[in-house]
């Protein structure tokens, strides 16, 4: 099959199995092979991912049915399919326009596919996972966010976005580890929704703002709060937000289509399994919508561009006394139906 028309039938996917949110019914559907089993239910995720097998060999991109479900290792069927998600979004632009036009192919016929080759199903306890998008022109980040956020600083929320930026560099994965640098003695955690771009867009109105998004994965913003909240560096975010390893994210993206209300999901981070932060996506000032609208006012996005929209209250340097990061930590980030990360703190 020629290589855009893989193209085309992965991509169809993403729009074929839509999370039924107002319907939630327990119809179950299967598809089985020997040991394996693959049951999903109105309330279905799909969700891509990077990995690498435990046993060793290449990278792949994956797609999952359910969180902590076996993973279709679809860049596995044929060589020709990008191993990367930046890559098959970068492919499949025009061809998600064309999916909402043809006919649909569910997720379960193309599980079955794949799954014939017999070697495409992998359980997920036998992978690495990578984070889920990578090498992205942009990773961007919006500040005071939140308002509780807001309030645990004692400062009024912004009237338009704050924007800021991180590195594609800084990105880790979601069992990865966190590497304290040696000039800071002030870093903290901060739970994100991040926005995965889907397609190239540029000088959109809040109306646009929602077609231009793929999906939606977990982060954390790490911050060395010495270097942001003091004078050094001029005042600027940039150092204290963009030193190695400070950007966990994944373990997957989960698409748009598989979430019933990207703006009412708890999200919750832990150090050590105590509670720190345990907010709700209900409470952002500028919804995703708003800030993919906003950002390219400025400047292009493309596809697999990554924007991080702020964190809740519940950060280590409001508190009193004040908390940070020490190494032998471990820091645990869940957004609800999106995944959990969880970095050991070295």
């Amino acid at each position: 099959m020629p290589y855009r028309c893989k193209l085309r039938l992965l991509s169809r996917t993403c729009f074929a199995f839509r999370n039924s949110c107002a319907e939630k019914t327990n119809t179950h559907f299967a598809t089985s092979t020997p040991g394996r089993n693959f049951s999903t239910s109105g309330a279905v995720d799909m969700r891509f991912v990077q990995f690498t097998n435990k046993n060793g060999g290449p990278q792949h991109l994956g797609v999952q049915l359910v969180q902590g479900g076996d993973i279709i290792a679809v860049s596995a069927v044929d060589s020709r399919i990008p191993n990367t998600l930046k890559k098959f979004l970068e492919g499949g632009d025009d061809l998600l326009k064309k999916a909402k036009r043809e006919d649909e192919v569910s997720l379960l016929t193309m599980a079955e596919r794949i799954v014939a080759q017999g070697r495409s199903v992998i359980p997920e306890a036998d992978v690495n996972f990578l984070a889920p998008v990578t090498r992205m022109d942009k990773l961007a980040c919006v500040g005071l966010n939140y308002i509780g956020h807001c309030k645990e600083q004692g400062v009024s929320p912004p009237e338009s976005p704050v924007i800021f930026s991180k590195f594609p560099s800084n990105i880790i994965g979601p069992r990865d580890n966190i590497i304290l640098p040696s000039i800071s003695e002030k870093v903290d955690w901060e739970a994100e929704l991040a926005i995965v771009i889907g397609k190239r867009c540029k000088a959109l109105n809040n109306d646009e703002g929602e077609d231009c998004i793929f999906g939606y994965t977990v982060a954390q913003d790490i911050t060395a709060r010495d270097w942001q909240k003091s004078k050094r560096n001029g005042g600027q975010f940039l150092l204290g937000k963009s030193m190695d390893t400070f950007c966990p994210l994944g373990p997957a993206v989960v698409i748009k289509e598989a979430i019933c209300d990207i703006n009412n999901l708890p999200v919750k981070s832990w150090v050590n399994g105590n509670i720190k932060q345990e907010g709700n996506t209900s409470e952002l000032i500028f919804k995703p919508h708003e800030i993919v609208a906003y950002i390219s006012q400025f400047m292009t996005l493309l596809p697999g561009d990554v924007i991080l929209t702020g964190t809740p209250a519940g950060v280590g340097f409001t508190r009193k006394p004040p908390e940070y990061l020490q190494r032998g930590d471990v820091l645990e980030t869940e957004i609800e139906g999106l995944g959990r990360l969880r970095n050991k703190v070295l």
